[in-house]
């Protein structure tokens, strides 16, 4: 290597060691000490005493048991497992309607994508009044059809759905209520729906339209094909923000997971053993399990993707 290499390698690595010593500060020693940690009994005020395995057994003893740590994984699966789904299917019905050329398009546009920008906190503290079940305007639109009132974030039962509803057991509860705040946001999913239909060749809808292909089944066969990729793309993202979900579930509990420990999902139980019961070794095996349970969603996403997620140019 030249002195002209050597000063130029020198300089490159000058321009990147900010990075480098973030990422080694800020990633690699929490991620290592978080590891460490997790085999041992520490409170952030005395030193870490090595206990071996004794957290993750205790984390297996709750999954058994459906308490703690399984309740928790629960309440998670839950609110993820509906919320996600449903901002996908509301975001690309969005965009659909929203491609279509209408007068003011680009106003209906924003309207649609303006809730996504209003901070969280903010969100959080209307969703309570919106869905409070004694003043909220939302129940009482409800009362004006003769229907049961849902309790919301007061109630801590799931889902009764429709059936239910309608013989009067109004089962909706807090899950459902965060599942439902959630769906406020779903202008970021649109935008991103929006920009992938622009890219849906015009030819492909035309060759179907000439044999025969209605607008439903052009739908089907062509456009979500197409936005195959970028539904796989929203789908692993959206998993992984809605495990992650903390301010708003912090703000409509007020740090408490009630009623009934219903909305104690796994971010904000994390955050309650680290910070509240100072049980740093738990709350760091609980990380761990959190990162593995994602891993390996993502994991059988990528998977699974092979069967359902198109590439254009492939056979």
């Amino acid at each position: 290597m030249t002195l002209s290499q050597k000063r130029q390698t020198l300089v490159g690595l000058g321009f990147m060691a900010p990075w480098i010593v973030g990422f080694l500060l800020l990633v690699v020693y929490p991620f290592a000490m978080s590891l460490y940690w997790s085999f041992c009994d520490y409170d952030l005020l005395s030193a870490p005493t090595f206990v071996g395995g004794k957290h993750y057994s205790r984390l297996a003893e709750e999954l058994a048991a459906g308490e703690g740590f399984g309740r928790v994984l629960w309440n998670t699966a839950y609110y993820a497992g509906i919320s996600v789904p449903l901002s996908i299917a509301l975001g690309l019905s969005l965009a659909v309607v929203l491609s279509w050329r209408v007068r003011g398009q680009a106003i209906w546009r924003t309207l649609v994508f303006l809730p996504s920008v209003v901070p969280v906190v903010a969100m959080a503290i209307l969703w309570r009044w919106l869905l409070d079940p004694h003043a909220g305007p939302v129940n009482a639109l409800v009362s004006l059809t003769g229907l049961p009132q849902p309790g919301w974030f007061h109630d801590y039962r799931e889902a009764a759905w429709l059936p239910g509803w309608f013989t009067g057991d109004a089962g909706f509860g807090s899950k459902d209520a965060l599942i439902l705040m959630s769906l406020w946001g779903v202008g970021n999913f649109m935008v991103i729906y929006l920009a992938a239909l622009g890219d849906v060749p015009q030819r492909l809808h035309e060759a179907a339209a000439l044999d025969g292909a209605g607008r439903l089944a052009r739908f089907r066969h062509v456009t979500l094909p197409i936005l195959s990729p970028v539904i796989f793309f929203n789908l692993t993202m959206g998993l992984i923000q809605a495990v992650q979900t903390f301010t708003q579930i912090y703000i409509v509990s007020e740090g408490t997971g009630e009623p009934e420990r219903s909305t104690l999902m796994l971010s904000l139980h994390l955050f309650l053993s680290a910070f509240q019961d100072l049980n740093m070794g738990y709350a760091s095996a609980m990380a761990w399990m959190l990162f593995l349970v994602l891993s390996g969603i993502t994991v059988l996403l990528f998977r699974s993707a092979r069967w359902w997620v198109y590439y254009e140019g492939q056979s």
